[in-house]
């Protein structure tokens, strides 16, 4: 509405009213404001128009009415609102037709001049609509709203639509810091400081808000640590900032000083005033993606930050922040660029202004795109069309799709698209001439590309090689072969891209993949099957196939086997025998199954005729064989019986060996074993023995007889039983067979219900046992794979074998030195390598003598391996556990399996030299595949000899011993044994035990590396003495050696020092080696061994040349022999016995291969008891010089004519101590302590003191042998100092009288220095060059 000039003030007023009507009229509640004039409007008219609006409605509704006045006089409004003030409400008005009530009269609006302008302004509560405030002008220095909000002034009055309207209630949500300790009591609302803080903050808050427009109230609620943080509620009217800033003011000076709070710590909170959008509402990765936030409240500081992140975002290459004010709007714009899964979470999009901040969040979700497409094809190039496909697993808007490829040939095609399936296809064909054989086996990369409409790429490559079919060359010769013969087939293929290659027969039966190989080269590939030994099996058509994808390239060829019998299968009779030369004996040969054989008995050139014999199933060739028609008495011949079969292929049988002796030397004859002379040996085949067999189903094995007088005895029996050695054979018949692998499942049932049933036969005999532990160890080698029911069978085979029933045959065994127990043991491992459960539940097998768990790898759920073993039966049990971290090295699906034996651990070999085992399980772990990272194997086994010695973890090592096996502890060590169980920590895995050692100290403990420090300090300090003793022989030898018996003392001392220093020498050099883990080959191990041997045994025959020099020069004093006969015998006693009896015991025990220990350079104790050859003279040696000491000793004590008694008995004393001092350590008495040490049992206080005294061995020859010698004394000092011995000398011989002693004039020193050869009061000339004094000579 226009007003006119006259009009200096306008004003706008509500009128509130209910009527009731008698009419029924559905209006609106509220009825549009009417302006009027003061002078145009009437009553009546006012009256006619509220008659109009209130007789619509028969019901008491409520009305609005906005009525506009205009004055002249501005001075009108105060009298105005003073009137409307007065007035009670409610007003009743009544009419004819209805009753009106108005209810309420307010000024909402006031138009007043200012200047040029009009500025209509809004009364106190009341404010006008956020619309108007948009499109109209406002007094913004006036406003006493918020910005965002209503406003309270506009410059001229709008021209429609309604005036100042009633404000609604907000609320604030602010908080302001104080700076004072923030305590926890602030947090208990029911603390007394809680309170206290909340009633004086309040009280401040309301006087300050209490004079903003519409203040409705003022809560606190709640603090928080940072200083103090109050957070609190404000409700009123929305106010403008500065209102606000005016009323937190007067908050800051009505709160007690106390509290200081920060005035310009007040900060509001608002989210509900940002609108924020994101596109596309889907999201994909790599998608653009746009988040834009709208706010009414016009302020350009907007942040973005994701919430995960914590990071405030800034203007990047993937990020890119926009922000304007538009059309009285704020907006900012968030950009990403090519979304990550990373980006995905809670973005936050802040407005700030003064000290209201603006927030809105917005969660968003990134769905990765997955293109689904074979990784690897296989095309054949033969013209057949063929496709590459990709599929999105996500419905996505692709706009686009596109296919590439990559790679040396170019195999172009057609891309069909088809959106509504998601799915794109590329479709090409390709012929041999595009990838011809340079090019075959070619790998194309085709990359099937989806693209959206916001960016998002999603790609799949799939990699396609190009083969051609093979052409294959077999090997034309045709192929007629007899048994036991080898043969070859070569199979060549143009191409060598194939998937897999194999040999069938033609039954379609695959030939197990021991038989051929297959070799892969650049333009092309072979597979050669190979067979060493034929049997009429492989007769037939075999066929080679290289297979590719779903093609197959074949060969055949045919196979002829002629029948033969192999060497092995020809049983003959005798295998020895002794004939007289003028008797006869009966040889003959046999095999199981008839043929068209000739066949002739050979000795050397001359062929003897053979007739035949059927028995049932067995067919023999015989002759009786005349010594009188030779004329080869008193000697051995082979016999030979020579098969040959139709296509003229022969084979020979073993020998028999025919000794040819006078009659008169034979003494035992037996119509079945033969004749002999006394003491001889022979074998014989069981089934043509004295054992009880048939014909159809003959015993196995050998029976050896030895003449006794004129009796043949029995000394060992071998003998297989029929049953068992029809499974022997059948097994040898398998691993030959082309088709093992089909046979072997029924072959493992059948043999472990057969062994149930002949436990007794097998309890029995050793030679059956044995059979049953051949028998496994050659099955073993067959399978690749073994399911869980073979092995179950296999287990079921081996419980039986290891029952107790049966323990008392394998002491047999073990009494013949076999390595059947590790022959077995490895059999079983190989098995439980083979083991494979595929998708069934892990095989868990328990019976009396043997237990098996396992545990299929699966990297999905890969936990601990854990497994744990009881035997009640035998009081023993053991825990296996593999931590899953060791497992994760492992490839997936692999097996472990772990098997635990009660009694396999006393049917092992045992290393009776230095442990002896604890009664315990031996467990067994092995994995099915390699293991090429550090592994870490934990065991606990219940020790049942807890008492006395150390414990050792040990493992089964089948290279040991000459591959025999044996204990090793490498690897392994105890991690905790509290007598009761012992835990085991290994680096590998195999079969693991533990072992007792009585006494010997660990290697690994602190004894025993103390003793091994003493050791080695010992033995090199003993080395540097030993050197130091020769370079003062060779100094003083001139000086010292003018006498025979002289000479000859320290020829004995040169040769013991220079002995012991080479032996010792070699010692720590092998020792050294050996400690620190190398391996020494056997040779040289041999040859260390021998000379530390030799020398050893020299420096005793030294020590022994030396005493026996003293008690002949004792002894017979009177008896003179040349120097060099006393040197030649020394020389032979000191080195030929030496060297005599090692070259024995090296020629008795190295073709054996048991001269030395399996880990230690040293002579060997357990199997030959080579350590006698040293230690049976070292102590005879040591017993001859005792004897020796004792008889000297016995000498010098015998008293002089002339002395005293006093003076006798000092010396006597001193000369003990002193020949005590000085023959004990040259005479080896430390080796009697060293000797013990070498037998097991030995306490640990005899290594102790062996190794000290060790120590000091060299010092003593050094000291007495050498520098206690007056004379090498006197030559040493003459030689570097003359003029201070002559001093010295002087002071001596004056000195003499007062030490009767040590004076050279005491008779009892006097004697035992003239036996040793320093000095001599009364020297005469004696013949030879020798010293001679009463007749006695003097050394």
């Amino acid at each position: 509405m226009k007003s006119p000039r006259r009009i200096t003030l306008c004003l706008m007023f509500i009128v509130i009213y209910s009527s009731k009507a008698t009419l029924n009229w559905n209006s609106e509640s509220a009825i549009h404001p009417l302006s009027l004039d003061e002078q145009e409007l009437s009553g009546e008219e006012a009256l006619r128009q509220k008659q109009d609006a209130a007789t619509k409605s028969s019901a008491a509704e409520e009305y609005t009415i906005d009525i506009e006045i205009s004055f002249e006089n501005a001075s009108s409004l105060d009298s105005v609102k003073a009137y409307l003030n007065s007035l009670s409400f409610p007003i009743l008005e009544n009419y004819t037709d209805q009753i009106t009530n108005i209810v309420s009269i307010n000024v909402t609006t006031v138009c007043r001049l200012a200047a040029s302008e009009t500025w209509c302004s809004c009364e106190p509560g009341y404010g006008w609509p956020r619309e108007r405030c948009l499109h109209n002008l406002t007094c913004q220095e006036h406003d006493v709203f918020l910005p965002g909000h209503q406003c309270s002034c506009l410059k001229e009055l709008p021209s429609k639509g309604p005036f100042c309207q009633l404000q609604e209630d907000i609320t604030l949500n602010m908080r302001v810091k104080l700076n004072v300790g923030f305590q926890e009591d602030l947090m208990n609302t029911s603390s007394a400081l809680y309170r206290s803080y909340k009633t004086d903050l309040e009280t401040a808050f309301r006087k300050g808000y209490e004079t903003l427009p519409g203040f409705k109230g003022v809560t606190v609620t709640g603090f928080k640590s940072g200083s103090v943080i109050v957070t609190y509620e404000l409700q009123t009217t929305a106010p403008s900032l500065d209102l606000i800033h005016k009323a937190n003011e007067r908050v800051v000076q009505s709160l007690n000083q106390t509290y200081r709070m920060d005035d310009n710590s007040f900060q509001a909170f608002n989210g509900n005033e940002i609108k924020l959008s994101v596109t596309p509402e889907i999201i994909f990765e790599g998608d653009t993606v746009s988040l834009v936030c709208e706010n009414d409240i016009l302020s350009s500081n907007v942040s973005w930050r994701h919430k995960e992140q914590e990071l405030e975002i800034q203007n990047s290459s993937r990020f890119s922040i926009y922000t304007a004010i538009f059309n009285m709007t704020s907006i900012s714009k968030l950009t990403i660029h090519n979304i990550t899964l990373g980006d995905a979470g809670e973005y936050i999009c802040k407005l700030i202004l003064d000290i209201f901040e603006y927030e809105s969040k917005k969660k968003i979700d990134v769905i990765p795109i997955q293109i689904l497409a074979n990784e690897e094809m296989k095309v054949i190039c033969d013209n057949s069309p063929v496709s590459v496909s990709c599929c999105s697993d996500s419905k996505i808007d692709w706009i686009k799709t596109e296919w590439k490829q990559e790679g040396n040939i170019n195999i172009s095609g057609s891309a069909e698209i088809h959106i509504d399936s998601l799915c794109s296809k590329y479709v090409f064909r390709v012929d041999r001439t595009q990838c011809p054989s340079g090019s075959s086996g070619t790998t194309v990369v085709y990359t099937c590309e989806f693209i959206s409409g916001y960016g998002a790429r999603g790609s799949a490559d799939t990699k396609v090689t190009f083969t051609s079919a093979a052409n294959l060359t077999i090997t034309p010769d045709p192929i007629s072969v007899s048994e036991g013969q080898n043969f070859s087939i070569k199979c060549i293929s143009d191409v060598s891209n194939y998937d897999e290659v194999y040999w069938n027969t033609s039954a379609g039966i695959k030939v197990h993949q021991r038989f051929y190989t297959t070799r892969r080269y650049p333009n092309g590939a072979e597979s050669v099957l190979a067979v060493k030994t034929s049997t009429r099996e492989w007769n037939g058509t075999y066929h080679c196939v290289f297979r590719y994808k779903n093609s197959y390239s074949i060969a055949n060829k045919d196979v002829i086997v002629h029948p033969l019998p192999l060497e092995l299968n020809i049983m003959v009779d005798p295998l020895e025998a002794t004939v007289s030369c003028s008797g006869s004996h009966h040889i003959k040969c046999c095999i199981e199954e008839d043929g068209d054989y000739k066949v002739t008995f050979q000795i050397g050139s001359l062929s003897l005729p053979a007739a035949k014999e059927v028995k049932e199933k067995q067919v023999c060739y015989k002759h009786n064989f005349n010594a009188n028609s030779v004329s080869w008495c008193s000697k051995t011949v082979d016999v030979f019986c020579h098969f040959t079969n139709a296509v003229n292929n022969s084979v020979w049988s073993p020998s028999m060996k025919l000794n040819l002796v006078p009659g008169e030397n034979i003494t035992c004859q037996d119509p079945i074993i033969g004749v002999g002379e006394p003491g001889k040996v022979i074998q014989k085949l069981c089934q043509f023995s004295n054992v009880p067999n048939s014909p159809g189903s003959p015993v196995g094995g050998i029976i050896t007889y030895k003449c006794v007088g004129s009796q043949w005895e029995e000394k060992r029996n071998d003998c297989i039983s029929a049953a068992i050695n029809s499974l022997l054979k059948l097994a040898k018949a398998l691993v030959k067979s082309p088709s093992q692998d089909e046979k072997l499942p029924t072959y493992l049932k059948n043999l472990s219900v057969s062994i149930d049933k002949l436990e007794h036969e097998i309890s029995s005999s050793p030679g059956s046992l044995g059979a049953v532990i051949n028998i496994l160890d050659l099955l073993s080698t067959v399978p690749t794979q073994v399911n869980s029911e073979m092995m179950m069978h296999v287990l079921s085979t081996v419980n039986v074998i290891l029952g107790k029933p049966v323990l008392n045959t394998w002491k047999i065994l073990q009494q013949q030195q076999t390595n059947q127990s590790s022959q077995l043991l490895h059999s079983v491992e190989r098995f439980s390598q083979a083991l494979r459960s595929g998708d069934s539940p892990p095989l868990s097998f328990s019976q009396t003598n043997v237990q098996m768990s396992s545990m299929v790898i699966k990297s999905s759920h890969l936990k601990t391996y854990q497994q744990k073993f009881v035997f009640s039966d035998s009081d023993l049990w053991g825990n296996v556990v593999i931590d899953k971290s060791h497992l994760e090295n492992l490839q997936p699906d692999s097996s472990v399996v772990t098997m635990a034996f009660p009694t396999l651990q006393a049917i092992l070999a045992k290393d009776i030299q230095e442990n002896n085992l604890a009664e315990s399980l031996v467990m067994t772990t092995t994995v099915s595949h390699n293991i090429t990272m550090p592994f870490r194997i934990s065991m606990t086994f219940k020790n049942s000899s807890p008492s006395g010695g150390e414990t050792k973890c040990v493992f089964w090592n089948f290279g040991l011993a000459n591959n025999t096996g044996g204990w090793d502890s490498s690897g392994c060590y105890v991690e905790e044994g509290d007598g009761d169980n012992v835990t085991c920590i290994c680096d590998h895995l195999t079969s693991f035990s533990i072992l007792m050692s009585a006494d010997t100290p660990d290697p690994s403990s602190l004894l025993g590396i103390l003793l091994d420090i003493i050791s080695y300090i010992g033995v090199g300090f003993s080395i540097l003495s030993l050197a130091a003793c020769l370079v003062v022989e060779v100094v003083v030898w001139k000086s010292v050696t003018k006498n025979r018996t002289s000479y000859m003392r320290h020829t004995c001392i040169v040769n013991i020092a220079a002995s012991l220093l080479i032996a010792n020498t070699w010692f720590i050099v092998v020792a050294a080696i050996q400690d620190n883990h190398y391996i020494l080959c056997k040779t040289a191990c041999v040859v260390a061994t021998f000379f530390i041997h030799f020398f050893y045994l020299s420096v005793f025959f030294w020590m022994l040349t030396l005493g026996l020099m003293l008690l002949y020069r004792l002894v017979f004093i009177l008896h003179e022999t040349s120097r060099s006969t006393q040197k030649a015998i020394a020389f032979c006693l000191g080195y030929g016995c030496p060297l005599a009896i090692s070259v024995i015991t090296l020629a008795a025990t190295q073709p054996r291969e048991v001269y030395t220990r399996k880990n230690v350079c040293w002579l060997n104790w357990e199997d030959t008891k080579a350590l006698l050859a040293f230690a049976i003279p070292a102590l005879i040696i040591v017993v001859v010089n005792i004897t020796i000491t004792v008889v000297v000793i016995t000498k010098i004590l015998r008293p002089s004519i002339g002395d005293k008694p006093c003076k006798q008995e000092k010396s006597s004393l001193f000369q003990i101590s002193k020949s005590i001092g000085v023959l004990t350590p040259l005479l080896g008495l430390t080796w009697g302590f060293g000797l013990t040490t070498v037998f097991p049992g030995t306490n640990l206080a005899f290594h102790i003191i062996f190794a000290i005294l060790n120590v000091f061995q060299g010092l003593f020859i050094l000291l007495f042998g050498c520098l206690w010698d007056l004379k090498v004394q006197e030559a040493l000092l003459s030689r570097f100092s003359l003029s201070r011995w002559s001093s010295q000398h002087s002071k001596s011989t004056s000195l003499g009288s007062s030490t009767p002693v040590f004076s050279m004039s005491s008779p009892i020193s006097r004697r035992f220095n003239n036996l040793f050869g320093k000095t001599a009061p009364k020297v005469l000339p004696g013949h030879d060059g020798n010293l001679a004094s009463g007749g006695s000579s003097a050394i």
